[in-house]
Order: C-alpha cells, then structure tokens, then sequence
C-alpha cells in the first residue's frame, strides 16, 4: 500500500477509534462505581452481573424474541411512515394549493411532542399492537415529509425547464427531475425516521400496554427491581440504535456518493 493510501486508510478508521473512547470510559467508570460502592450495586450493578443476565436471556432465547418483536414492530410502522409521509410531502412539494391549505396545520400540528399524541392513539387504536405501529408512523413520517418537501422545493429553477422543453408529463417530471434533486433530502428523512421510528418503538412499548419487546424487559426488570435486566436493555436500545445510524450512514453516502465532488 501507498504511503497516501495508508494515511487515508488510518483517517478513515480514526472516527471510529475516537468514537469509542467515551464509551469505554463510561463502561470503566461504571465498573469503578459498581466495584469500589461509589454507587449501590443495586442501583448500578457491575458489568459481570450485567453480563451474566445477557447470557442467561440469550440462552433462554427470551432476548432474541424481545430484540425480534421490537425489530419487526418498528419495521413496519417505518415503513408505514416513511410511505405516507413521501405521498404527502410530494403533495405539499409539488402542489402550491395543497401547500396553502395543509402546511400552516401541518407546522402547527408538528410542533406537539410526540408523546403528547399517546393519549390519543391509545382512545383511537387502544393500546395493543395497531396503536404502537400507528405511534411508530407517525414519528417515521414527520421528518420525511419535512426533508422532501425541502428537496422537491430546492429543485434547480433550469431543470424544471427544461423538462417545460421537452414537454415532460407531471409524471415524467416528478420521476426524472424532482426526485433525482431531491433525492439527498429524501435519503436525509428517511435517515432520521430510522432513528425516530427505533426510538418511538422503544416509547411505544412503554408507555403502552406492556408486551414482548425490549421495552417491556426494561419494565420487567424494573418492576421485579432487577437493574441487571433494566442495564441489559438499556445496552441492547444504544446498540441498535448506533447501528441503525451506521447503516443509514452508509447506504446513504453510497447513494449520493455521484454528487460528491
């Protein structure tokens, strides 16, 4: 290898090597604490124990069905989502009257905190598996309407002229022009109802009615005041999550990776 190909391949790895410096100094400081009585080991118990529980979920094969229902529940309502929130944020994009009659609602309505709508969803849907879904949609769609409509909006003003040249049909127009622009705000919102939809799964399970899914260990644990199996769950949330975000990251800069200079 190069020398320049050697320094380019050690930068690449260097995020990667300073990202983990915070977590092994969180994960020393926790063991400190546990060890030294810093901390109530019933409040904070060492990592062996924490361990110990992950081993003992596994083989019983309860943290795989948990880590399973809770991969599957936030799927679909991702893509539930992520597919009504590009139909109306092609609508709010494209249509200058849908534009004026829904956005003024919809910059209002998004302004509610998430968790507000529970309530609601719960009188609506009840509090089963179609209301956590309809939850999980409807934090997947917010940041998918809001980056396409930012996408089909900044489309070049030299590229819709071109297809009025060439006569394109609104079809043709939105299939060659507005998406191909917008195509790194679509991959954005899609990036971040990834993220949301994970963690309004999470939100879902627990403030719902309890059931199989990683939230529902994290309450099993709390109410039988196992902190074992409450750290335990909370270890399995962050590490999906950080690897929801990884491969997010990298499909999305693949994608894009033409308009790169």
């Amino acid at each position: 290898m190069a020398p320049s190909e050697l320094i380019v391949a050690r930068e690449g790895r260097a995020p990667w090597l300073r990202g983990l410096v915070l977590p092994l100094v969180l994960l020393v400081l926790w063991e400190v604490a546990a060890r030294t009585g810093i901390a109530n080991p019933q409040f904070l118990p060492p990592l062996e124990k924490v361990g110990a529980t992950a081993v003992r979920e596994l083989l019983s094969g309860e943290l795989i069905y948990d880590l399973a229902v809770s991969l599957r529940r936030d799927l679909l309502g991702f893509v539930i989502g992520t597919g009504v929130g590009a139909v109306i944020g092609l609508l709010l994009g494209l249509s200058p009257i849908a534009d004026r009659i829904v956005t003024p609602w919809f910059n209002g309505l998004k302004q509610i905190a998430l968790l507000a709508w529970i309530p609601l969803i719960a009188i609506w849907f009840g509090f089963d598996e179609a209301a956590k879904v309809v939850f999980i949609a409807l934090a997947a769609a917010i940041p998918v309407i809001l980056n396409i409509v930012e996408g089909v909006r900044s489309t070049s003003a030299r590229h819709v002229e071109v297809g009025d040249v060439f006569r394109f049909s609104r079809w043709q127009a939105i299939r060659l022009i507005y998406l191909p622009s917008a195509l790194p705000s679509i991959l954005t919102g899609i990036h971040l109802a990834l993220i949301y939809a994970w963690l309004a799964t999470i939100g879902a399970e627990y403030f719902m009615a309890a059931g199989p899914g990683i939230g529902g260990l994290i309450i099993a644990g709390r109410e039988r005041f196992e902190m074992d199996l409450v750290m335990l769950g909370i270890v399995v949330l962050g590490s999906v999550g950080f690897a929801i975000d990884r491969l997010a990251t990298v499909l999305e800069h693949r994608l894009v990776r033409w308009r790169q200079p």
